[in-house]
């Protein structure tokens, strides 16, 4: 099995063909687009914009050779009962989960809202997880299916860095995955928070995990050429 290896921080970075799964996390409408839940909290919903093109050139490099990957929604069932009333009720957004929105009900799955940006759409075969939660593993059964399909490497992209993104990184550590997460491919509301979180990742000798820029691991992967996937 090809091994590939690039330049990250602290230290180098080494991933199998096959092995490692692209992970999106939350690319959501209800985050990334004004008169979603993000803007409702008083974010600058545009700071979040830049990942996007990161992401669709690494979905690119994956699907053109038939890698795992996993995208993830924050959502809830429409009765919020999956929705804890310390979460839902915390703050004064002007829109709480399960409210009315521009966008459908905020964050509850199978609204337009919950859906992830069209430049970003999963494809036939890919994995998709609705997570309660900020980590993608809580109450998702998502370890098990990784594992069913021989994963043992993580490469994260997504929003936010700080929250649910750095959430599903830590929860991966423990369950044994080796993360790196894409420097481009995640951005926040606090451009500072983004930086303190891939500091913290990769303190103490990648004690979370590893970070990377997208342009790092395109590098990497195109040294064996591109390979096309049989298609579906």
């Amino acid at each position: 099995m090809t091994t590939f290896r690039l330049a990250a921080t602290p230290f180098e970075y080494a991933f199998p063909a096959a092995r490692t799964a692209l992970v999106v996390i939350d690319m959501q409408r209800d985050f990334i687009e004004p008169g979603g839940f993000g803007a409702s909290l008083g974010n600058d919903v545009s700071l979040l914009a830049p990942a996007i093109a990161p992401i669709a050139a690494l979905l690119a490099a994956w699907r053109a050779r038939a890698w795992p990957i996993v995208h993830t929604r924050e959502a809830h069932r429409p009765d919020l009962a999956d929705c804890p009333p310390a979460k839902r009720l915390r703050g004064t957004p002007t829109l709480r989960i399960g409210d009315k929105g521009p966008m459908g009900r905020v964050l509850i799955a199978g609204e337009p809202g919950a859906d992830i940006v069209p430049a970003l759409a999963p494809k036939r075969g890919e994995i998709v997880v609705d997570k309660p939660g900020k980590g993608m593993f809580w109450s998702t059964g998502l370890h098990e299916i990784l594992q069913a399909r021989g994963v043992s490497h993580l490469v994260f992209t997504g929003v936010t860095t700080e929250v649910c993104v750095q959430t599903s990184m830590r929860e991966a550590n423990d369950r044994g995955y080796a993360c790196l997460v894409v420097e481009d491919g995640t951005e926040s509301y606090f451009p500072e928070f983004k930086a303190q979180a891939l500091a913290m990742i990769a303190a103490q000798g990648a004690i979370v995990g590893w970070h990377a820029p997208s342009a790092a691991i395109l590098a990497a992967i195109e040294v064996a050429g591109p390979v096309r996937a049989v298609p579906a």
